[in-house]
């Protein structure tokens, strides 16, 4: 009997010993300052409680030894290979972060300890700066092209009319005019006609006359 009594106080004792190593501590949670992939500033608080308690993380900006403001919240459940939350935050070089860890059941209800402290020189982000808008063109229409109708003329298309050349020559008389109009364009020939019809006439008369005087002596 007394054989089995201190085999179960040690069995007792090693369950204990193993069940206290697996509770969650305040020792199983860590807080580091960073960079994100991009140059932002982030806070990674990291469980590794391997009993997997499901606690929940608080981060406070700390300014003269009070909380100036809440960073973020997040829940976290432990895993021995560690689950990690993240908290983005543009942080200055050497500012001091509270990090808070409440466990369920009360397990953990304390802060890590030393406070979190950033690097001396802060994130460069990587974003580009946009460039800047390059401004719209004028919308003032621009002279339009001299049409080729309005080009000078060429002396060939010029429609201004030679001047006349001066003559040395003597203008005709006055009689030279008046003879040159005896051509075809004279009224000789008509009045011609008329003194022969005349003619024919009085011919035609003294005939008939000379020819009734001598019916009339026989």
């Amino acid at each position: 009997m007394r054989i089995l009594g201190v085999a179960s106080a040690t069995a007792a004792l090693a369950l204990g010993v193993a069940g206290n190593a697996m509770a969650c501590n305040i020792k199983d949670f860590t807080a580091v300052a960073d960079c994100d992939d991009n140059g932002k500033g982030i806070i990674t608080v990291k469980d590794v409680d391997a009993s997997g308690v499901k606690a929940t993380v608080s981060v406070y900006l700390e300014s003269n030894g009070a909380d100036a403001k809440l960073v973020g919240e997040e829940t976290v459940v432990g895993t021995r290979e560690g689950a990690i939350v993240t908290f983005s935050e543009d942080w200055a070089p050497k500012a001091e972060y509270r990090v808070h860890i409440k466990a369920e059941n009360n397990a953990v209800d304390e802060d890590i300890s030393p406070n979190l402290i950033t690097p001396d020189k802060a994130c460069t982000s990587t974003e580009t700066t946009p460039p800047a808008s390059t401004p719209p063109a004028s919308e003032t229409p621009s002279p339009s092209a001299t049409p080729s109708d309005s080009a000078t003329p060429s002396p060939a298309e010029s429609t201004t009319a030679p001047a006349t050349t001066g003559s040395n020559a003597p203008s005709p008389a006055a009689g030279e005019s008046n003879l040159a109009e005896t051509g075809a364009n004279s009224n000789t020939p008509v009045i011609a006609g008329i003194a022969g019809a005349f003619v024919l006439v009085g011919g035609g008369s003294v005939f008939y006359g000379m020819r009734r005087r001598g019916a009339t002596k026989a």
